[in-house]
């Protein structure tokens, strides 16, 4: 299986697992007529709607913020779908599948409710993490391998020694 057909798997199984615990959570668990969900000491269920962006960032109150971040949500999504097209390499291909899942994930709830549903808080003592999902977990990761392979030596495009001629 080609790379591109690789990280398009991965979107979908990301996109899929996003979808239906937040389904799972509100229509089936129906946190907000249960309430909280404890899991562990440090990790608890919880229903958060953010109107904004990674960690709650720029909330948005207007419906032109919310339909604004749709739109960034499906074009960030179509962006990484086209250079996934191009068959990058696995660990690249990987990467941008994560993304592409996430963002669609969370652009589907903002469409859909007007916020996305975070739902997994993790804390311990007086610390408190931010709650997030499925999706903001895979963004990040996709993320971090995005950073990972354009900093290892040898990475298309870098500058090191071992690049030159």
């Amino acid at each position: 299986m080609s790379p591109a057909r690789q990280g398009s798997l991965i979107a979908l199984v990301i996109l899929l697992a996003d979808q239906l615990s937040k389904l799972w959570l509100l229509f089936v668990y129906q946190i907000e007529l249960h309430g909280d969900l404890r899991l562990a000491p440090f990790a608890t269920i919880t229903l958060v709607w953010n109107r904004g962006i990674s960690y709650g960032l720029f909330q948005q109150e207007a419906e032109w913020g919310r339909w604004g971040l749709v739109i960034i949500s499906f074009v960030a999504a179509a962006a990484f779908g086209v250079w996934l097209k191009k068959n990058p390499p696995r660990m690249v291909a990987w990467a941008l599948g994560l993304v592409i899942g996430g963002a669609i994930g969370n652009g589907i709830d903002r469409f859909a409710y007007g916020a996305v549903v975070d739902f997994v808080h993790l804390h311990w003592g007086r610390f408190s993490w931010y709650v997030f999902n499925v999706a903001d977990c895979a963004i990040v990761a996709g993320v971090a391998l995005l950073l990972l392979d354009a900093l290892r030596p040898g990475a298309e495009g870098t500058d090191n020694a071992a690049n030159r001629p």
